[in-house]
């Protein structure tokens, strides 16, 4: 019975682990059921040595419609729960921001409102080039308010605005074009192409990309001063690893480096 699937399906293969949203029956929302098992596999794949890249996707032809509307509305009365939904799905986006592994969203279908949130809030995103996105908010009363926080630090003020002032659906073509997504591809390639992608991060040494992602987040809040102070010193301390020195001395020796993850 699909009651009895996992609300999110796990699978690790060669160093890329694939969460994957598992309720296509209920396009995938963001129920606080579904963002509590969110919460739990991202705290374990955090610490999972195993893991050097995470790709996030979803089943059925839907990848997010974002949360769940209905059971918004069974709790219209709960202000306290309300509050609690936006909080565990605010805690959601930044768990996955600060994981210390890059994540990649493979988006097949629709993502809207927190769906479209998701998107925004991983490091990279390649979609087929028929999805669709969109913060439609505005049309239900609703505005995104905690999407516009991810959206807004990936694209320009103006089209962000504009996804959130219009609700309009935008196709990949036009997400990619305003730094929403990285790639639109061709459906039939779109694994082949997240894949690849996965696998020529996963081959870095894990101790040099969890440096840089973190350093990629903090310095992006900073002063341009302060930003070039604070990644002088990650450079100086990123210097000081031993995959940092096996990665030089093997480009000076022509070979391949064999990483330590230190």
């Amino acid at each position: 019975m699909a009651d009895m699937e996992p609300l999110v399906r796990k699978y690790s293969d060669n160093g890329i682990t694939t969460l994957t949203l598992n309720q296509p029956q209920r396009r995938n929302s963001l129920s606080m059921a579904m963002l509590q098992q969110l919460s739990e596999d991202l705290d374990t794949i955090a610490q999972d040595t195993e893991t050097r890249v995470l790709v996030l996707a979803a089943h059925g032809n839907v990848f997010c419609a974002g949360h769940d509307l209905r059971e918004i509305r069974e709790n219209f009365d709960d202000h306290e729960f309300q509050l609690a939904l936006f909080e565990q799905c605010s805690k959601v986006m930044q768990q996955i921001v600060n994981l210390p592994k890059p994540v990649i969203a493979r988006v097949a279908g629709v993502a809207t409102a927190a769906g479209c949130q998701l998107v925004a809030s991983c490091d990279l995103a390649v979609a087929a080039d028929t999805a669709r996105f969109a913060t439609p908010g505005v049309n239900i009363g609703l505005f995104c308010s905690t999407p516009m926080v991810a959206l807004s630090r990936n694209v320009s003020r103006k089209h962000a605005m504009e996804m959130l002032l219009t609700g309009e659906m935008i196709g990949a073509v036009r997400a990619e074009a305003i730094g929403l997504i990285n790639r639109a591809v061709d459906e039939q390639i779109l694994d082949e192409t997240v894949y690849r992608m996965a696998r020529t991060i996963a081959d870095k040494s894990s101790h040099t990309l969890k440096i840089g992602k973190e350093a990629f987040y903090r310095q992006l809040e900073l002063p341009l001063g302060e930003a070039y102070d604070f990644t002088s010193q990650v450079m100086a301390e990123n210097l000081q690893a031993v995959d940092a020195k096996e990665g030089i001395c093997a480009f000076l020796d022509k070979r391949k480096p064999e990483w330590n993850d230190l």
